[in-house]
Order: structure tokens, then sequence, then C-alpha cells
């Protein structure tokens, strides 16, 4: 269905292209200036930054610009040509920046063209301009989340455009408006683009080198706390174990037999006391440190996914929890223990479930980092997790649910690091969105 309405899309600018021929015409375009945005358009796209679920690109200024600078046709080139650098992430990312881009491009130039027309293309014109482009990008990215996730248009509205996201495209469109009062044809016009870009491309990657410094201190302060606690568990386990298989070794050397009914049945009692405490110790000591047995076969993340999202509908139901599965297109396979993984899955989407209000939402995504690494995340529009709290996440009997034991998280970020992965808390305090990436399957 998404690829239909990327098709579908892709009509409507052959279309409009057709249609507004006249003015490609009636407003020819400098080589320079179209060739100046072709190749800014993919150098602003490669730096990114994740907001909320989505990403921060600046190859809005770009096509900004050329909805501002540009025709009609020109403008959809431009659009498209911005595209190129997201090749790496595959032919179905490229497809979708690629319309959605042109698209934007496209009708602001339309509405530029009859302003410039009028003759009151002046700030007013500008900022009429950027605002079109802000209100189809809304638009059409909103039907695309839709299409793909099966929310509704008014859902996808409301839990996927956050201040985040409107601080970014409002950014990015002081951006363009500058860089179009600069490129006015002149050699130096184009010098002090540029170096508006490459001032926005600093910021950017400032900010986003802030963002992973914080994720980093993050994940090692998780690792070094279960770490820690995993230590303790392992010492503790391992002296008790041994004192108690020696009270068992002694406990069997004495002769029930000789003995009168109420001293066997208190030696009887005393050993099956005991063999029940070495199974405990056991199945805390394969907690603290589990054993993962990996599978000769890869691991489908999407079917792992749709299994785990089966098992935990029974749950749903009981609290009118909505619950949706968006499926990567991308290969998704990775080396793991399916068994192992499954419990995380359950735990995660268990937790999800708990934390949404009635008649509320579980979302899990399955897809790939930027690095090539599969991932599957779990999201809820709950109340999501405290500063305070989000410091002892992983800790062991940490938990905020009445009946809650907090062994779920500990347990599964041991699991994942056991698969030498990551177990990542991405929320905010309107839900929380937990994310496990895995190494991909290597063959």
């Amino acid at each position: 269905m998404t690829y239909a309405y990327l098709a579908g899309l892709g009509i409507i600018v052959v279309i409009l292209n057709l249609v507004f021929r006249p003015l490609d015409a009636q407003y020819p375009d400098r080589a320079v200036l179209v060739a100046f945005l072709c190749v800014s358009g993919p150098l602003l796209n490669i730096p990114q930054v994740r907001i909320e679920q989505g990403r921060l690109s600046l190859s809005g200024i770009a096509i900004g610009v050329a909805a501002l600078a540009t025709n009609p046709l020109d403008a959809t080139l431009i659009g498209l040509a911005s595209s190129v650098s997201v090749l790496r992430r595959g032919a179905f990312p490229i497809v979708g920046n690629a319309m959605f881009s042109s698209v934007i491009a496209l009708t602001g130039s339309i509405v530029a063209s009859y302003l410039r027309r009028a003759d009151s293309f002046d700030l007013v014109g500008h900022l009429a301009v950027l605002a079109t482009c802000f209100l189809v990008n809304m638009v059409i990215v909103s039907i695309a989340f839709a299409l793909w996730s099966g929310e509704s248009l008014r859902n996808v509205l409301k839990h996927n455009f956050a201040l985040s996201f409107y601080v970014a495209l409002t950014y990015v469109a002081l951006g363009a408006l500058v860089v179009s009062y600069l490129i006015d044809g002149s050699v130096t016009g184009y010098v002090l683009s540029a170096i508006v870009c490459v001032l926005a491309l600093a910021l950017t990657d400032t900010i986003a080198g802030r963002r992973i410094r914080r994720v980093l201190e993050s994940e090692l302060s998780d690792a070094d706390r279960h770490l820690f606690h995993s230590r303790a568990v392992e010492g503790v386990v391992h002296n008790l174990r041994n004192h108690i298989a020696t009270a068992v070794g002694y406990l069997k050397e004495i002769d029930s037999r000789r003995l009168d009914p109420v001293d066997r049945d208190a030696i009887e009692t005393a050993t099956a006391a005991a063999n029940d405490a070495v199974t405990v110790l056991r199945g805390l000591a394969q907690g603290a440190t589990p054993r993962v047995t990996y599978a000769t076969e890869p691991v489908d993340l999407n079917e792992l996914a749709t299994r785990g999202l089966g098992m935990a509908r029974p749950r749903a139901r009981t609290k009118e929890v909505e619950l949706a599965l968006r499926e990567s297109p991308e290969d998704v396979r990775v080396k793991a223990d399916p068994l192992l993984l499954r419990e995380v899955i359950t735990n995660l989407i268990n937790n999800a479930i708990d934390a949404a209000p009635s008649n509320g939402r579980v979302y899990l995504t399955t897809g790939k980092r930027g690095n090539g690494w599969p991932f599957f995340s779990v999201s809820d529009n709950g109340p999501g997790v405290s500063d305070e709290n989000r410091h002892h996440l992983f800790e062991p009997h940490f938990t905020t649910k009445e009946s809650g034991t907090g062994l779920g998280l500990f347990m599964s970020y041991g699991i994942v690091r056991e698969h030498q992965g990551q177990l990542l808390f991405e929320g905010n305090r309107r839900g929380a969105v937990f994310t496990v990436v895995l190494p991909p399957f290597s063959g």
C-alpha cells in the first residue's frame, strides 16, 4: 500500500509539471543556481539527528530555497537530487525521500511563481511559500505514516508530530529564508550561502554530538549498574550454593530409617527445602548471566515481533489497549537465541501494556539503524519515565508497578548484552520507548 502511495505521488509530480509547464519558460533559472542546490541538497542530507520518531536533516534548506528561487521543473529536480545521499539506507528510503522532497519543492515553487506574477513576492510572500511547504510536508508524511502503521490520520498527527518536530522545521525554514535572500546570482551570494549551510551543518553536528554523548553516558551508566548487580548476585549465589550443597551432602548421609518418625519427617523436610533452595539459586545464577544458545539459522525480527505481539493480545484486550506492528521491509535477520529474545520482547510488550492507559496504544517497530544493525522498538502512550526513575530502570527489583517484581527489565538487559547488543531507553514524559539493537546475521 505504501509503495502504491509513493507511485501516486510520482504521478502527481508528473501531472503538475505538465500542467504548470508555462511557468518554466516564464521564469527560467540560472544553471549555476540549479547546480548549486542539486549539490548542496544531498550534502545537507548527510548529517541527521534523531528527534522523537524521526530524523532531522538539513536537506529542507535546499528544498525551501528551490521552492522560493526556482521554477517548478527545476524545483522538482532539486527535490529528487536531495535524496541521493540516502542510497546507503536502501531502495525504500531513497524513493520515499525523493517523492516527498519533489512534491514539497514543486508545490512551493508553483505558489512562489504566482506570487511573483502578482508582484507580491516580498517577505510575507516568502513566508507564505515556506508555510505551504510546511503544510504539504505534514500532509504527505502523515498519510505515509498512517498507511505504513495502520493508524488513523488523526492519531498520527497527534502522537508523532511533537514540539521538537515543529522546532526542527522552523529551524530549517529560517535557514532556507536566509539563503534565498543571499543567493542573488553573484559570487559573493553563493559564498555567503555556502557559509550559512556550513554553519547550519556545524550546529546540527553539535546537536547530534551532544545527543550521542548523552546516549553513550546513559548506556555506560546502565551497563555499569547492571554489571555491578550481576556480579553481586553471582558472588552471593556462588557462596550460598556452596554452603547449601554442603548441608545437602550431610543430610543425605543421615540414614532416616534409623530415626523415629518425627525426626525422619524433619530430615526429609530439611532435605527438600535445601534442594529447593539450590534450584532457586541456580535460577538466580542463570538470571544474572543468561546462557545464550545461538540458533544455527538466522532469526527474523519481523517474525519474532509478530509472534510476540500475538502472545500479548489477550493481555491487551483485557485493558482495551490497541496493539500495532510496523514491520521493516528490509532484512532484519540477526544471530540470536530465539527463546531468550522472545522473552525480551514479551517483557517489553507486557510492560508497555501495563504502562498504557485504558484504550491506549502500544506499537512494536522493526527496522535498521544507520550502521546497518537491526532493531525493534516497543513504545506506548503512557505517562513515560521521570528523570529520577530513568536512572534505576535496569536495576533488579526496581519497579513502579504495584504488583511488579522489578526483574523483567533487569533480565532483558542481561540477555541483550549477552547477545552483544544494546537495550536502550529512548522515551520521554509522554510515553516510554525501549529499543533493542542487535548485530546483523553475517552468515
